[in-house]
């Protein structure tokens, strides 16, 4: 598998060693060439707007937006929000998935929090999930072809899934279990799109 992470800003690092931890071939995505071959790209945590405004000026937005047409991205915390249609306010996005996302949802970096949680559409999910939030976004809503596929205890949407798309509002490159990087590594391998 040759997976990309985008190096932008955020932590790509820690992407790119849970992968590498489970035998993908990792590029470091900071150029449209960087794409080419890849079968899946994780646009990691850090700050959306940040993120937005580097793939803009390194004329990655479109290229990331046709990539997604065929093949797997995962958006994880402020990747999550560049992938989102909808965020509330004016900022370059991907707008490749049918959600509507509320920024910070959970306050403050003091706010930052983590939970054990039963994750089913993983590998073992009988084995609770560490999940850490730090500066999370909310999924306030799905439509179309998208769906919720994780929600915390009190009702709130923090995964969700279109397609070869999926987003996450936390960070699982900071836990050394690499479940959700598996999980992504079958959904890039995967031929459905829809």
């Amino acid at each position: 598998m040759k997976i990309g992470v985008l190096a932008l800003q955020g932590d790509f690092r820690e992407h790119r060693i849970s992968l590498e931890k489970l035998g993908a071939d990792v590029t470091e995505v900071r150029l449209p060439e960087h794409l080419e071959s890849l079968q899946g790209l994780i646009i990691p945590g850090g700050e959306s707007t940040a993120i937005g405004k580097l793939m803009v000026a390194y004329d990655l937005l479109e290229p990331i937006r046709a990539f997604g047409q065929t093949q797997a991205i995962w958006g994880t915390c402020a990747g999550a929000i560049l992938l989102a249609k909808e965020v509330g306010r004016e900022q370059p996005l991907l707008s490749l998935m049918n959600m509507e996302i509320k920024r910070n949802a959970f306050g403050r970096q003091i706010d930052s929090f983590e939970i054990e949680m039963a994750v089913p559409f993983l590998p073992s999910p009988e084995k609770p999930y560490h999940l850490t939030f730090i500066r999370g976004p909310i999924i306030t809503r799905v439509w179309g072809n998208a769906r919720a596929v994780l929600s915390l205890p009190d009702g709130r949407t923090i995964a969700a899934r279109q397609g070869k798309l999926f987003a996450t509002s936390f960070h699982p490159e900071l836990t050394n279990d690499l479940r959700f990087h598996q999980y992504f590594l079958e959904l890039a391998k995967s031929e459905s799109i829809g």
